[in-house]
């Protein structure tokens, strides 16, 4: 009784004062809807679905105030042996930023999140490359579609897929005046104000003739579709919208993109993502004699040290 007194009297003195019932959760949904303000919809996305997925069903029901080190520490030597270190460290994050925001509003007396540290987890899915012949193969599947231009793209040229799916129609140019090869303005992405990963990362790229006709193809489709539609066409829309006209979520891409290395004969297309076309890009050049330099600037990277060791398969 005099340990519980001494505690809520340092509460009191810190002008703490937090229900006896405000729970893990709710301090979480407290962060996620007001200590998140002006991020990227997709950032607060992530972090929402990485607590209701982990956080929530776990710790959600604890009340903030009794919750201790230990438990944490114990907590996140249970999830080490599911989870890889990057996911661990995001988990820890959005629950030491949550507490923060309790703390800042008088809601606890200390950030017990801050005094644990983060055990490494499992070893991350190494990324791959595709072969000459799964490539080939891949660069004919559910040809007419959507999903095939932007693969097309994605592989030829080798852009993000979160360049990909901001990228406008006003960005292409299929048939550029007499003398110049056909190119692509890689000025955005789906990061926030459109910015692109890096300063580097903003480039002009030719496209291959394969590439650019796919591409062309694609546009022609896409309008006759719109118009049998009833809507508008607009040179500032995007090349690969969703359903409704919007942005299209990594995770549609994602599903999309399996569903065409189903079609080219892959037995696991759930072992892919949408990123390793990116590498294949990388490798095939690589494989082909193009100096690792000059891939390095076609990708935007600031050097060639993240396309060797990282990207080259």
């Amino acid at each position: 009784v005099r340990s519980k007194l001494r505690e809520l009297k340092k509460e009191l003195e810190a002008g703490v004062k937090a229900p006896a019932n405000y729970t893990v959760e709710s301090a979480v949904n407290d962060w996620l809807t007001q200590g998140l303000k002006g991020r990227d919809t997709a950032t607060v996305e992530t972090y929402r679905n990485l607590a209701d997925r982990h956080i929530v069903p776990d710790l959600g029901s604890a009340k903030l105030r009794e919750l201790d080190a230990d438990e944490l520490d114990e907590w996140l030597d249970r999830k080490a042996q599911l989870l890889a270190t990057q996911s661990l460290r995001m988990l820890h994050s959005i629950l030491r930023r949550t507490i923060a925001h309790a703390e800042r509003r008088g809601k606890v007396l200390r950030n017990v999140a801050a005094v644990v540290d983060v055990p490494d987890g499992r070893p991350g899915r190494p990324s791959k490359s595709l072969s000459l012949e799964q490539a080939t193969s891949v660069l004919r599947a559910m040809q007419g579609s959507w999903i095939h231009a932007y693969v097309v793209l994605s592989l030829l040229v080798g852009v993000r897929t979160e360049e990909a799916r901001a990228l406008t129609w006003k960005h292409v140019h299929c048939t550029p005046s007499e003398g110049t090869k056909p190119y692509v303005d890689v000025w955005r992405s789906v990061r926030r104000h459109g910015e692109t990963k890096t300063r580097k990362s903003r480039r002009s790229l030719a496209m291959p003739r394969q590439a650019a006709s796919v591409v062309q193809v694609h546009r022609v489709r896409q309008i006759e579709e719109r118009r049998a539609a009833g809507k508008d066409w607009s040179e500032d829309e995007l090349v690969f919208p969703s359903d409704t006209g919007g942005q299209r979520t990594a995770l549609n891409v994602r599903r999309n993109f399996r569903a065409l290395l189903r079609e080219a004969g892959f037995e696991k297309p759930d072992k892919w993502t949408t990123r390793e076309l990116r590498t294949s890009f990388v490798s095939l050049l690589s494989d082909h004699g193009i100096p690792i330099e000059v891939i390095a600037r076609v990708v935007g990277h600031s050097g060639s040290q993240t396309t060797e060791r990282v990207y080259r398969k």
